[in-house]
């Protein structure tokens, strides 16, 4: 079988960021399966390559996550013109697998199948129009008609569809319920990320403070601010606590002007790397902060540096509702930031500072969560199901 398989933002571990596609990708290939990646860089020319047995297609559509919302429109406009031509010269796929965001890439897949019936599995990475419609208050009722009307005859049309949390899989269903709608959560690379047991059994903090690490996006949506009221309050109570902080993006330089403000001295910016660079970061961390705001749409996402933390075996902490809170409570593997000035979790920081054995048996049930729930290889199975494939590896 041949699947051509179109994201946008396809990055490689070298590159860091997202890598669940380069991932999937791989386990295609893997089973027997011809794949070839239609995606973007910010190269001047068209480029191709080989990431193993998987050819690369790069288009010149440059993207910024600083971008303005006409700009990224732009962008996006451009990725499915250029997607288009390229695939006309491309040789036929059996199944295009479409990966969100953006929710654009979808009309990619409405086209092919038109023009040559070719279906298409849509992966849904994040509720788009609804998330960028809420968090920005958009009110304009044409607008919002128009997405909304997008939005659902790129589920319409779709073959199948891949949810990445319980929630997305249950507004999609609601959208449109005839579709089969699958639920594969991002996954934790329990082979890259190496679980240390000692290093929270030998934990002397006299020696090295304890440490929270953000790594991750620095956007509007991240809501940056709660880890450092969390920081001001540890520096307010006398703690010598590290947080560091670990990404890029438009909200960066607001933050470390915020920080500079505030005065914070406990707050450390790390420059953003790749998935060795991360790693590298996470074993010298005690705690994984992951942070959004408090919209219920981004109560369902599906963050990759959680299921990092879990493969590594650190404990979390999560300042938001959802399933991934309600997961990092009832397997007892973190903490949940509800007060946004952070006061009420130094006591249980404090706890852990004080009992290195509980990070340990935290981090242990992370890494058992990691290698039992949400392993790569289960992901890869899950996907070769939908394609209806026998896997042989």
């Amino acid at each position: 079988m041949r699947i051509l398989y179109i994201h946008q933002y396809y990055c490689t571990p070298e590159q860091g960021g997202a890598i669940r596609s380069f991932h999937l990708a791989q386990g295609m290939a893997a089973a027997g399966l011809e794949v070839e990646v239609v995606s973007a860089h910010n190269e001047p020319t068209y480029q191709t390559r080989w990431d193993g047995k998987v050819k690369v297609h790069l288009l010149p559509v440059y993207y910024d996550n600083t971008f303005n919302n006409w700009r990224r429109i732009w962008s996006f406009y451009l990725f499915v013109k250029e997607a288009k031509k390229l695939i006309s010269k491309l040789k036929l796929p059996d199944v295009f697998f479409i990966s969100s965001t953006p929710l654009s890439t979808g009309l990619i897949g409405i086209w092919a199948k038109k023009k040559w019936r070719v279906p298409f599995v849509f992966e849904v990475r994040d509720l788009w129009p609804k998330a960028p419609l809420e968090i920005k208050n958009i009110r304009s009722p044409l607008l919002k008609k128009a997405l909304y009307r997008m939005e659902y005859l790129i589920y319409r049309s779709a073959w199948k569809i891949v949810a990445l949390s319980p929630g997305m899989q249950r507004y999609i269903q609601q959208r449109v319920p005839s579709k089969p709608v699958l639920q594969i959560p991002n996954f934790a690379d329990v082979d890259f990320f190496h679980w240390a047991p000692d290093k929270y059994r030998n934990r002397r903090f006299e020696k090295q403070p304890l440490t929270l690490l953000y790594a991750g996006a620095v956007g509007e949506v991240n809501g940056l601010d709660k880890y450092l009221d969390l920081a001001e309050a540890a520096e307010k109570s006398g703690k010598n606590w590290l947080f560091r902080l670990m990404g890029k993006g438009k909200y960066l330089p607001l933050l470390k002007k915020e920080v500079a403000n505030r005065k914070l001295s406990l707050v450390e910016f790390i420059p953003f790397g790749n998935k060795n660079e991360v790693k590298d970061q996470m074993r010298k961390a005690d705690l994984a902060y992951i942070s959004f705001l408090p919209f219920p749409v981004l109560e369902v996402s599906s963050p990759n540096k959680f299921f990092d933390a879990l493969a590594m075996g650190m404990p979390v902490i999560v300042n938001f509702k959802g399933w991934i809170k309600d997961l990092i409570l009832n397997h007892e593997i973190g903490l949940y930031q509800e007060d946004p000035h952070g006061s009420e979790l130094l006591p249980a920081l404090e706890k852990l500072e004080n009992n290195p054995d509980l990070l340990e048996k935290m981090g242990r049930k992370a890494r058992v969560l990691a290698e039992t729930e949400f392993n790569k290889e289960a992901a890869v199975d899950h996907i070769l199901d939908i394609l209806e494939i026998q896997n042989s590896r």
